[in-house]
């Protein structure tokens, strides 16, 4: 049964009721709908707590998607009792951490527009991340970098997210910007992420409204990775 994925449409919706749809084999948790980002295109899943009826809580320690890639997996602490399939429970987000990640997946997009190149590779964390690019040429500069998100930053630009259909993405294959990762592509259509005058690119992450919203950051190493690949790490500031 296909997981309703609420942070799609709500990427600050921070808790939700739910009913417990399947167990795996390992002790993951499928429910019908959630607010738990699963593991994808280097955010990693998000953890909480999964509350169930009698008040009891389960630590979740992240969450992943099925087999079948439909469904979303919460994957509870070693040894938590579990709840029954069909059971309504509560789900609730550790949200500090994923605001972190948001505010970092945005940044990000932001480092792509200031380095135009292919992306290779990249990785979501709460206090740094990182995007690896196809570079032909050395003499990338992170304090040029540094100025540069911090002035489209400034911009406190809004950032949204509209539809289009795969074979529109198919039609425009400039909008990709990714090597590594294919868009989440499948289900017929193909989530855009935009910043107001300054990027789009389809992206299923999970991000700010407002560019004001990232704060202070600062690019803090600047790794070479084979002959062409150059890995960009980024901070807080």
């Amino acid at each position: 049964m296909a997981t309703i994925l609420l942070f799609r449409d709500d990427a600050y919706q921070k808790e939700t009721s739910a009913v417990v749809t399947a167990l795996t084999p390992d002790g993951g948790i499928a429910v019908d709908r959630t607010v738990f980002y699963a593991t994808a295109g280097g955010q990693p899943g998000d953890r909480g707590t999964l509350v169930r009826a009698d008040g009891s809580e389960i630590a979740i320690e992240t969450a992943v998607y099925g087999p079948s890639k439909v469904d979303v997996i919460h994957v509870a602490a070693v040894g938590s009792p579990l709840p029954e399939p069909g059971e309504a429970v509560f789900l609730r987000l550790d949200w500090p951490t994923r605001y972190k990640r948001m505010r970092m997946h945005t940044a990000l997009h932001l480092l792509s527009v200031a380095l135009p190149y292919p992306v290779t590779g990249g990785s979501i964390g709460e206090e740094e991340s990182r995007l690896d690019f196809d570079i032909p040429e050395a003499g990338v500069d992170k304090d040029e970098l540094t100025a540069r998100l911090a002035e489209m930053i400034a911009t406190g630009a809004r950032v949204g997210e509209r539809w289009i259909s795969d074979e529109e993405l198919l039609a425009n294959p400039g909008l990709v910007k990714t090597m590594a990762v294919k868009p989440p592509m499948g289900t017929g259509r193909v989530r855009l992420v935009e910043i107001e005058g300054l990027d789009l690119q389809p992206c299923g992450g999970t991000h700010v409204r407002g560019l004001d919203e990232i704060g202070p950051v600062q690019v803090t190493k600047i790794e070479k990775k084979g002959q062409q690949n150059r890995r960009v790490r980024v901070a807080w500031a």
